[in-house]
């Protein structure tokens, strides 16, 4: 059977794993009984709440006898590693564009990796059935886009279809008949390649290792494209580093395919197919997966480096142990070195005192995903801000520098532009309208300036502003740049707070924490008004007297708390505090519990 393996990218919410979910249908491979939830590739219960994709999936479907692996890529920067990775294992790529948007930032960050690897694009206008869309300006923002890539002849003479992932349709022209995906199913057979591994079929097995997962009968498990030659279960294999090192030999249990939604086992893989092997050990992603003849690692992609830092500490707060059962820190330790190992967009190393590890990445969302899922599989963590990573040449500290592109309406560009280029140490680059009463703006941010950026953000445009960032170069340091202006509201008290004491708090700032609460001493349960730190009681009770008097009875009402999410949460907090995570509650709080010691340390300096 014929084979094309295509990767489909887009920026967040261009409409790919939608795309994906009528291409599955319309190409037979769901039962017409069967029921399929809305975005079945997105099977991670974070990816369907948030409603973006974080790991990159494959599948498989059947078109007029050609077998098409499809690969569903994340759009988010955060999680590149996962599309540097998968782009090695396909022939071509569907580029999806938002008809309405235009290329974005992370269009641009995928297609930068793709066309590197020389892989011939199809370019697909999405969503042209919105009423603000506009397909001819979008197409030749694609091809801008391209142009400034570097990508070849062959590459700008890219073919394009006018489509709307949710309706199912696609079309050559903007007004044709709108029925079903007919046309980009025989577009990718036409327009992408057919493996080159089919020409080495006869050589020795050679398989790079490109995602690891875990499974609960069978164990290990790498999927990866078949390089050369073929394989059958039994087979005696060994792994090989990137470095050519002999890592372990193992004998291939089993061997599955993708096949529409589901894996099956299958007898034997052909070179240029997409497969998973289970029966190894240790080897992991990277690693080349080849018969015992074979002595060279096949290259694999370089991955770009991390730009921030946190650190995980584990949670010594009075309530630690209370929500959770993973609290020491080997089992935390463990559990971020099994992240490293499938995710090669991570970096762990170890602190001097072994109670908290330093996890470098991609951004705030990549680190914010990861904590999330260890406080869902019963962890209690505590976490600090986020640092950015610098880098020294030639003796000269650079720092990483993020383009933003933002998307506010008219009235607001004014502030948004404010605040990017003044505290922010931001550079304008270019502003123009938008259509429909929007104004688009990008600059050029230092990373710094960013971090916790997005509450204000969404504040400063009243809940209707969209803005994305990609990082963008390494810069000359940029000098300081202020942080939280306000200071913070610390308990003073262990115990369960009063509503009528933070009535009488309401007056110092605003409260993250209601009535009937566990709090202890170093607790943050708000926000002060003014920029210094104050310590409270929010457990002093009103004081009773035998002496009845009009209006002194009346009930207490306390102004709704404000709950941050976890990412809102790490990005608020100063460099002497923590986020404490558990599985139930993110709370606030001073990294130095005893004000003694948090005295001490402000007048040594630390």
């Amino acid at each position: 059977m014929d084979i094309r393996n295509i990767a489909i990218i887009a920026h967040v919410d261009h409409g790919k794993t939608t795309l994906v979910d009528k291409l599955l249908s319309q190409s037979g491979s769901f039962r017409e009984n069967q029921a399929v939830a809305e975005r079945a590739m997105d099977s991670n219960d974070i990816e369907r709440e948030r409603g973006i994709t974080i790991l990159a999936k494959a599948t498989s479907v059947e078109w007029k006898g050609t077998r098409i692996n499809i690969v569903d890529t994340p759009g988010h920067a955060d999680f590149g590693g996962e599309v540097e990775r998968i782009l090695s294992m396909v022939d071509g790529v569907c580029l999806l564009v938002d008809a309405a948007e235009g290329p974005m930032p992370q269009t641009k960050f995928v297609t930068s990796k793709a066309l590197a690897l020389g892989l011939k694009p199809i370019v697909v206008l999405n969503k042209v059935d919105k009423p603000a869309a506009e397909p001819d300006r979008a197409l030749n923002e694609v091809f801008d886009l391209f142009a400034n890539l570097g990508a070849s002849d062959e590459q700008l003479d890219f073919p394009h279809l006018y489509a709307s992932g949710i309706g199912g349709w696609a079309d050559t022209e903007l007004d044709g008949p709108r029925k079903d995906l007919s046309a980009l199913f025989d577009l990718i057979v036409k327009h992408v390649e057919p493996p080159k591994q089919l020409a080495h079929a006869a050589d020795p097995f050679r398989m790079l290792a490109t995602t690891l997962s875990a499974d609960p009968f069978i164990g290990r498990i790498l999927t990866g494209r078949v390089e050369s030659g073929t394989l059958k279960v039994g087979d005696s294999l060994k792994a090989l580093s990137r470095t050519g090192e002999r890592i372990e030999q193992f004998r291939c249990t089993k061997i599955l395919a993708f096949r529409g939604l589901n894996q099956q086992p299958i007898d034997e893989a052909v070179a240029g197919d997409i497969v998973t092997v289970a029966g190894m050990s240790k080897a992991t992603v990277a690693d080349t997966l080849c018969a015992l003849e074979v002595d060279t690692a096949l290259p694999s992609q370089p991955i770009d480096p991390p730009t921030i830092s946190v650190t995980f500490g584990i949670n010594d707060s009075p309530l630690a142990g209370k929500d959770g059962n993973k609290v020491q820190s080997r089992v935390i330790r463990e559990r971020l070195m099994r992240e490293a190992e499938t995710n090669v967009a991570i970096r762990i190393e170890d602190t001097p005192g072994g109670e908290a590890f330093i996890v470098s990445g991609r951004g705030e969302l990549q680190m914010g995903v990861l904590i999330e899922n260890m406080r869902r599989e019963g962890f209690e963590l505590s976490i600090s801000r986020p640092r950015v990573i610098f880098r020294e040449e030639n003796g000269e500290r650079l720092e990483p520098i993020e383009e933003v592109i933002v998307d506010v309406d008219d009235e607001f560009s004014g502030v948004v532009i404010e605040k990017l280029t003044g505290s922010r140490k931001g550079d304008l680059v270019e502003m123009r309208p938008a259509g429909h009463g929007k104004t688009r703006i990008v600059a050029h941010v230092p990373s710094r300036g960013l971090i916790g950026y997005q509450g204000e953000f969404m504040t400063d445009t009243r809940g209707n502003g969209v803005l994305n960032r990609i990082f963008h170069s390494w810069a000359p340091y940029k000098g300081a740049i202020t942080g939280r202006r306000q200071g913070v509201l610390i308990s003073m008290e262990n115990g369960v707070s009063v509503a009528y004491a933070l009535w009488n708090l309401e007056e110092r700032g605003k409260l993250f924490i209601g009535a009937q609460e566990q709090i202890y001493a170093g607790m943050i349960i708000g926000e002060h008004s003014r920029d210094n730190d104050l310590e409270v009681n929010p457990l002093k009770g009103k004081k009773l007297t035998n002496v009845r008097a009009s209006g002194t009875d009346e009930a207490v009402r306390l102004t709704t708390p404000t709950r941050m999410s976890l990412e809102e949460a790490i990005a608020y907090i100063n460099d002497d505090e923590l986020v404490e995570v558990t599985p139930k509650i993110v709370r606030l709080r001073k990294r130095l519990l005893d004000s003694n010691d948090r005295k001490r340390a402000s007048r040594s300096g630390e």
